[in-house]
């Protein structure tokens, strides 16, 4: 296998989507299966999930040190993962909605949180095999408290974290959920941290 360096990044043209099937439909997602050609000419049977996508907030309070930064941090139960996670504050979004104002929504719904300052931070794919989702993660800086109001199936403790701390616990893989493990590696190297 050759090591390449200066990685040139291509993108190439999609799969043809030889037929799709509705195979369930519910409130938050869809699942198609899918005959595809791909790229290659090979030919598969794909299973995908699709949804409107979700926004993730890096929410960062510098008020007291810029250089070790509060995190907010959630702490809520995943039934799919059978624990309590430590996740920064994510949503999906509604159906036309832009992808900032989604931001903004959701962060003031889960934390009560506003920010005046917006900035995209990263974009990812979370789980490409079988998700069409893609999350775009926002920073958001220079925070005004407010008032939480979560939707009623949310549940979850409010925290705010000092960095140093999070990388800590990251380091220890005490911080198992993806978004937060992305918005908060990327944030710090952004810093010039590691």
């Amino acid at each position: 296998m050759p090591v390449v360096r200066n990685l040139r990044i291509r993108p190439g043209k999609p799969g043809k989507v030889l037929s799709s099937e509705l195979r369930y439909e519910g409130p938050l997602f869809r699942i198609f299966s899918e005959e595809v050609e791909e790229p290659t000419g090979k030919r598969n049977r794909r299973d995908i999930i699709r949804h409107n996508g979700s926004v993730v907030i890096l929410a960062v309070d510098t008020s007291k040190s810029k250089r070790d930064p509060l995190i907010v941090i959630e702490r809520q139960y995943r039934h799919a993962a059978q624990q309590y996670l430590y996740e920064v504050p994510a949503g999906k979004m509604e159906p036309g909605e832009e992808r900032l104002a989604a931001a903004k929504r959701e962060l003031l719904e889960e934390t009560g949180y506003a920010a005046r300052k917006w900035k995209k931070l990263v974009r990812y794919f979370a789980s490409p095999g079988f998700l069409g989702e893609w999350m775009q993660v926002f920073l958001a800086e220079d925070l005004v408290p407010g008032t939480a109001t979560p939707e009623d199936d949310e549940s979850f403790e409010l925290q705010r974290v000092p960095l140093s701390e999070l990388l800590r616990l990251i380091e220890r893989g005490q911080i198992q959920d993806g978004k937060t493990l992305v918005s908060v590696l990327c944030y710090a190297r952004s810093l010039g941290r590691k």
